[in-house]
């Protein structure tokens, strides 16, 4: 039977809901695949029969597990047990024992997993073409490139065969084959998607990349793959945070005349600027921002102690078979031959310079938008100079890793000339969630299609709250949930959103006086601060005003840094409140002290 909808999360979830079996998505899965027949965009495709075994092994439709019955694709670069990782280097294959860590939380959630995609030779380009197992064609226009390194993931969801794919993201390539192939790319913050089972490009700068039709695809497939990972040394323990509707005022920077680059495409030149103007008509303050520290800071990437990084991937296989690695990767990564430990510490001291340089260009903006790409090659382009159109596509990618920034490339409009519209969002570290928003609001309303389908964008839901109308709160005594004070939350319309801890920097004492016994939260001057415990509550602003006035000296409500760096609004206390207090800063928790005064 032909399933004639696009393979959106949505549109699944209803399907199987009316009947729709995830054995019959299996079967037109293939025969997509058999209508595009482009035989490079996969390294290893799964036996269509095991797969719609796993798919009849998930038995009834269970609408708890958030990816069930869900195709998806991962780049050869990251490991599928029993199926051989080959970085697109024969010579280096090797059969994995174990799923990587993010495959696994996806299968878990009930995802099916349809191949290993094809990529540029160990994740080294943003073109696609450096691959021995023939170039994937690209899903909008074969004769542009596919984008790499992430290639083959980014065409199979540009023509719809699979609700999205994994690839990586150390220079762009999670982004740049997004803006190629008409979809989204999300590049979480390093460290937020475990890099367990993946094949490192620059370890300390890798992170997975999720592609996807639409931003609240590309946004729940993360929410699912995101976790702390022990067994990975770079996985950060970050809270994960929902998508919000975008409060204003926002400043959004954006190159000015003097540094922005196109090479000379005009029509990309004026399809920015109409998706800038349509960010102003959003309601958002743009900032023309000089770009050039962050252009000194991209031209590290393959520089110094970064080229040293690749270099370590393939050091053993340069030395026993240097034939089997593709020669413009044999040229880029083997520069760190000619450099010694001594320059790459030079070049992270100027890395480090660098940062400090751009750090008043960047104060105040809440996020970043450039073009994806400035510009477009074809395939026959890269044949004549392999190198320079490589560098080109890095142009607004190259720093964000290294500025260790999270960013979700979102498809805009067509350009004039009919070929795909995109921009990237970029927001600090730990920020993921609100640059996704802004690119949600960003695409609601855009009329463009679904990478190279037949099927329209769709408006987006709107989401369940608006920040403009409430504001979060952190408490750490007894207003938590199950406390005296709670009800002059609950009674003012306040819901619950999360636990969480704060920052390493603040002091915790339980107060003189009461009943009810009641914390003080102070922010430590020195070193030596520690995480406590707090509960975040989503309050209307309308109501504010009313529990304020509940509020006793010395306590009052400021500003509060959470342990994943987000600031929210939440209980301080002054510090001569802390006179007659009983510091409780080692136990970090306000239950924790009720149990021992209990």
């Amino acid at each position: 039977m032909s399933l004639n909808l696009p393979f959106t999360l949505p549109a699944l979830k209803e399907a199987y809901q009316a009947g729709v079996t995830p054995a019959d998505v299996i079967e037109e899965v293939f025969a997509r695949l058999d209508a595009v027949n482009d035989p490079g965009i996969f390294i290893h495709l799964c036996d269509k029969d095991a797969l719609i075994a796993q798919a009849n092994a998930l038995g009834a439709y269970d609408p708890d597990k958030p990816l069930w019955g869900i195709p998806f694709a991962a780049k050869d670069n990251i490991d599928v047990a029993g199926i051989p990782t080959t970085a697109a280097c024969p010579a280096y294959a090797y059969t994995a024992e174990q799923d990587a860590f993010v495959i696994a939380q996806l299968r878990a959630a009930g995802a099916l997993m349809i191949g290993k995609t094809n990529l540029d030779q160990f994740a080294t380009g943003l073109v696609g073409v450096r691959t021995p197992y023939g170039v994937p064609l690209n899903s909008i226009d074969p004769e542009i490139v596919p984008g790499g390194s992430s290639g083959g993931s980014g065409v199979i969801v540009g023509h719809g065969i699979v609700t999205f794919s994994l690839g990586t993201d150390t220079a762009g390539s999670g982004r740049v084959p997004a803006a190629l192939n008409n979809i989204v790319g999300l590049k979480p913050t390093l460290g937020a998607l475990s890099a367990s089972g993946v094949v490192p490009a620059c370890r300390t700068l890798d992170t997975i990349s999720i592609f996807a039709m639409t931003v609240d695809d590309a946004y729940d497939v993360y929410s699912v793959a995101q976790g702390f990972d022990a067994a990975d040394a770079y996985s950060k323990p970050l809270t994960h945070q929902e998508m919000i509707a975008v409060p204003t005022p926002l400043k959004v920077g954006v190159p000015d005349q003097a540094s922005i680059e196109f090479f000379g495409d005009t029509v990309q030149a004026q399809a920015f600027a109409r998706d800038v103007a349509r960010l102003e008509s959003m309601g958002i303050e743009i900032a023309y921002i000089n770009f050039e520290p962050l252009y000194d800071i991209a031209k590290m990437l393959y520089q110094g102690a970064w080229v040293a990084e690749r270099y370590t991937v393939i050091e053993e296989l340069l030395k026993t078979d240097p034939d089997a690695i593709h020669p413009v990767t044999k040229q880029i990564v083997c520069h760190a031959e000619t450099m010694s430990a001594a320059d790459a510490f030079r070049g992270m001291y100027r890395l480090a310079d660098l940062k400090r340089i751009a750090e008043p260009t960047l104060a105040g903006l809440d996020a970043l938008c450039v073009p994806t790409i400035p510009t477009f090659y074809s395939v026959k382009d890269l044949q004549e100079d392999p190198v320079t159109p490589n560098s080109n596509f890095g142009t607004y990618t190259n720093f964000v890793n290294l500025l260790d920034m999270c960013g979700i490339a979102v498809p805009t409009a067509p350009r004039s000339d009919g070929r795909p519209g995109s921009v990237t969002l970029l927001a600090q570290t730990g920020m993921d969630a609100n640059v996704a928003s802004l690119a949600r609001c960003f695409e609601a309303g855009c009329e463009r299609m679904l990478g190279a389908t037949q099927f329209a964008l769709t408006e987006p839901p709107e989401l369940h709250a608006k920040p403009s109308d409430r504001i979060e709160l952190a408490v750490c005594g007894a207003h938590m949930s199950g406390l005296p004070l709670n009800p002059q939350l609950t009674e003012l319309g306040a819901t619950f959103v999360k636990t969480a801890e704060t920052a390493s920097a603040y002091q915790f004492y339980a107060l003189a006086g009461g009943p009810p016994a009641r914390p003080g939260l102070v922010r430590s001057g020195e070193e030596g601060g520690v995480s406590v415990a707090v509960e975040v509550w989503s309050l209307p602003k309308s109501a504010m005003g009313a529990f304020l006035e509940k509020i006793p000296a010395p306590l009052g409500i400021g500003s509060i840094e959470l342990s994943d760096g987000i600031w929210v609004k939440g209980f301080i206390c002054e510090n001569s409140g802390v006179q007659g207090a009983t510091e409780i800063s080692h136990l970090g928790d306000w239950r924790k002290f009720l149990a021992e005064m209990a």
